[in-house]
């Protein structure tokens, strides 16, 4: 059984037990949520119910792992023979998530 979720505007492939990284959650570590924005959902059998947005009375389960942050990327930017030259780091926060079970 899978489900296809929103979260932070990006769309994830998730199934149970599954860990994945979304963006930054306000929640701490150990805490469970419910996801209501699903956007299809397929089970054992190879039914697959898809949305117009959302599924509806269809909910996923997960909690959260961990608060983090990426690796840092570097922002340079630079105009040729201006001598303009901005350097800049950024890390972006994430929340790490596990999966626990798909309500469909």
């Amino acid at each position: 059984m899978y489900a296809v979720i929103t979260s932070g505007g990006k769309q994830y492939k998730v199934s149970e037990g599954s860990v994945l990284k979304v963006e930054k959650l306000d929640a701490a570590a150990g805490d469970r949520l419910s996801i209501d924005q699903v956007l299809m959902v397929s089970d054992e059998n190879g039914s697959v119910k898809v949305g117009d947005p959302l599924v509806s009375n269809a909910r996923v389960e997960v909690e959260v792992m961990e608060q983090g942050r990426d690796k840092k990327i570097v922002v340079f930017k630079y105009k040729r023979r201006k001598n303009y030259r901005r350097k800049q780091g950024h890390r972006q926060p994430f929340t790490k998530i596990k999966v626990i079970k798909i309500e469909a």
